[in-house]
């Protein structure tokens, strides 16, 4: 039997309260950001309980139009913070002399996109399955959009959608305006301005909106293009199961002892990430049966904000991420123990300094591309993606704590990884992980992987 679909309701487009000046400057964008242009949005969302009585309403209908009035009017306050996220990307292109700009006009777009839809579908339903439903792909916006279509598509869409008993808000953001931590940031604002009933000055950490170049170097960057499809290349996913993994607190404080008493010279430098991280590593290659010459890698993202000297701050609004990769063959890794794993990914982290960071830049000023998913991960390996360490249980909606979080459809294939703060918080972690059925099945079998998550 075929589940329900989701139904669409409305659709409207939100701007900032009022514009200023500085709202009608180009924003020009970073080679962090334009190397975005050919991968996908940032697509997660939460999913809230629906209060069994309405607060100040017996009436359900009264209820959703006021979140929605609510949550419209909180969203065109936070624009006015986050106003690129309301413009559209525009590519500049001249013949004589040669150029071809990519840049957001914050000025000329309908603005950002609000969607209210339903789905007859109870929490349960979304959340009892040993996989997350496909329905829940439907939950946002921009499903399989290229970043680059933010040239006509909204850079910013919002989708909430009604269940039987839960409200599901989706986030859509275009990943050319801003990694995850700017992602969360914005979406951290959204929400304490939505609970300080729409007071402007209530966001905690205004983001800086003005973009980060070295210095000498000109904001306007030229691209060694003349036309989108030198550039551009769409991507399917292959056939996937996706499932959540929980570590307790105390589950991950087990792997952070482990490893750093396993990689010796009595190390506490080993953080619970990058112990849970070789955990996953060593365990989907160990299942994959691959040859022991074959080269794997587990890639992360590292922020660059706090490696740069001087630091950028937490607020800057934008990309400032690169990914970094641990490397090994399949015989050194699964040869040695979880310890040995664990410090190669720490020395590949540690590794990210100023010095790197800078080098990354001038090589790509040299020789500029673009991000491919096709490319940039092969089926030896794996990415974590996300972190644990963002606010993502603090966002609430006048719904109380969110029961669950998930993402759509983008980003998705064998090994790609995302965590989440587990929902009782105490230094638990979620690991969403896709891989192909075979795969899965192999990973729910592998003994060392198993032991340490309650799922």
């Amino acid at each position: 039997m075929n589940s329900p679909a989701v139904q669409y309701m409305s659709e409207c487009f939100v701007q900032p309260e009022y514009f200023s000046e500085e709202m009608k400057q180009p924003c020009y964008l970073t080679p962090w950001d334009l190397v975005m242009l050919s991968v996908q949005y940032i697509q997660k969302g939460l999913l809230f309980r629906k209060p069994a009585i309405p607060p100040a309403s017996g009436d359900q209908v009264d209820f959703i139009k006021t979140l929605l009035d609510r949550l419209k009017h909180s969203l065109s306050l936070t624009l006015v913070h986050f106003y690129p996220l309301a413009g559209r990307l525009v590519t500049r292109q001249t013949d004589s002399p040669p150029s071809y700009v990519v840049f957001v006009d914050c000025n000329n777009s309908p603005g950002a996109k609000f969607i209210h839809a339903s789905l007859d579908m109870a929490i349960s339903d979304i959340l009892s399955p040993t996989y997350v439903p496909l329905v829940v792909q439907s939950f946002f916006d921009h499903d399989r959009a290229l970043n680059h279509d933010g040239h006509s598509r909204p850079l910013l869409s919002i989708q909430v959608t009604e269940l039987v008993d839960g409200i599901f808000i989706g986030c859509s953001m275009n990943h050319v305006l801003g990694d995850g931590t700017s992602f969360w940031n914005f979406f951290n604002a959204f929400s304490e301005i939505f609970q300080a009933q729409g007071k402007m000055d209530s966001i905690s950490r205004p983001p800086v909106i003005k973009r980060w170049f070295p210095d000498g170097r000109d904001p306007i960057i030229n691209l060694p293009f003349t036309h989108r499809d030198e550039f551009i290349r769409r991507y399917e996913a292959p056939q996937l199961l996706e499932r959540i993994f929980h570590f307790t607190g105390e589950s991950i404080a087990r792997l952070k002892a482990k490893a750093n008493a396993e990689a010796g010279n009595n190390t506490n430098k080993i953080s619970s990430f990058q112990a849970l991280s070789a955990l996953v590593w060593r365990s989907i290659t160990r299942i994959r049966n691959l040859p022991p010459d074959q080269t794997t890698s587990c890639r992360m993202a590292a922020d660059n904000r706090p490696r740069l000297e001087p630091p950028l701050p937490g607020e800057y609004f934008g990309n400032s991420i690169n990914p970094l990769r641990g490397v090994a063959t399949v015989g050194e890794l699964l040869g040695h123990d979880l310890g040995w794993a664990a410090w190669k990914l720490h020395q590949t982290v540690v590794n990210q300094t100023d010095k790197a960071v800078r080098e990354w830049l001038d090589a790509w000023w040299k020789s500029p591309f673009m991000y491919h998913l096709d490319r940039l991960f092969d089926p030896f390996s794996i990415m974590m993606g996300s972190s644990p360490r963002f606010n993502k249980y603090g966002n609430e909606f006048g719904l109380g704590q969110a029961v669950a979080l998930r993402s759509g459809y983008a980003h998705k294939f064998d090994g790609k990884v995302t965590a989440y703060p587990g929902h009782e918080g105490g230094g638990s972690i979620d690991l969403e992980i896709c891989l192909p059925p075979h795969s899965m099945a192999a990973l729910e079998a592998d003994e060392e992987f198993m032991e340490a998550t309650s799922c």
